[in-house]
């Protein structure tokens, strides 16, 4: 069984009072020990080997995708798990969006760890498209998206849950006019044939919130922002997913990680 973990980590995992949560968030990501673990907002990390450092604490290595506007991602991988190719995709995204092709006992996997525009449902909408021409181009029937896509799943009454946030959190989820909820994010990766897999597997726990957490996040009103969208074939060897709380997990960030078991072994 193969395990995927993603995870929005906030601002390199250092808060602006100077206050450093690795400690908490190694211990989280060593209960869990992913073999895959996509990490996001890893402001500072891609100077002076840090993420290196900090990726041998829990025993893996990074691929990290440098940002030219926002923050880096990366992914991170677990030995034996043999790595094919590695690198980012091309395209001016907000943050980045690291790309990672695996050799699995089904075939090549690959795993893209995003993080879409915080700010723009537009621009988010555009980044949507430019990931799902990323997995057709991957070429493999192999394929997961994760990470932090700052968008409301589809098919959702989210209106309380809007209503609770200040007029400039709740304008990043409206549309132009202001009213509509805009999901169009996920509802086009999800239209490109892309499978969620929280309602996929039936996630267990309500919505499977993934924030805010107790560490904050004034801008969040109970909200799943994180994904895990994976390929058909990929989502038919999908055995569990499910949101971490507890312990660590509840203020190593403002965003819980989200982990997933696949039918799947080292190639």
């Amino acid at each position: 069984m193969l395990r995927v973990m993603t995870w929005n980590v906030r601002t390199g995992g250092r808060d602006p009072d100077g206050t450093d949560r690795w400690d908490r968030i190694l211990a989280v990501v060593t209960a869990q020990r992913p073999d895959v673990l996509a990490l996001q907002e890893l402001r500072g990390l891609d100077r002076g080997g840090r993420l290196t450092e900090l990726a041998g604490r829990v025993g893996m290595v990074p691929h990290l995708a440098r940002s030219c506007f926002g923050q880096p991602v990366a992914v991170l991988v677990r030995a034996p798990l043999p790595v094919l190719r590695s690198g980012r995709v091309r395209r001016p995204f907000h943050h980045a969006t690291a790309r990672v092709e695996l050799a699995t006992g089904e075939g090549p996997l690959t795993v893209l760890s995003t993080h879409l525009n915080p700010f723009s449902p537009g621009r988010r909408r555009l980044e949507a498209d430019w990931l799902a021409s990323a997995v057709r181009s991957s070429g493999g029937r192999l394929a997961l998206l994760v990470g932090d896509l700052n968008t409301l799943e589809p098919g959702v009454d989210h209106t309380a849950r809007l209503a609770g946030l200040s007029t400039l959190y709740r304008r990043r989820h409206l549309r132009r006019d202001g009213r509509t909820v805009d999901t169009r994010a996920v509802a086009r990766l999800v239209d490109a044939g892309l499978v969620d897999l929280w309602p996929h597997l039936g996630g267990g726990e309500p919505a499977g919130l993934t924030v805010p957490t107790r560490h904050g996040g004034a801008e969040f009103a109970g909200m799943r922002l994180d994904y895990l969208l994976a390929s058909p074939a990929l989502a038919a060897l999908a055995r569990a997913v499910r949101v971490v709380r507890g312990g660590d997990a509840d203020t190593a960030s403002d965003h819980y990680p989200v982990v997933a078991d696949l039918a799947l072994t080292p190639g």
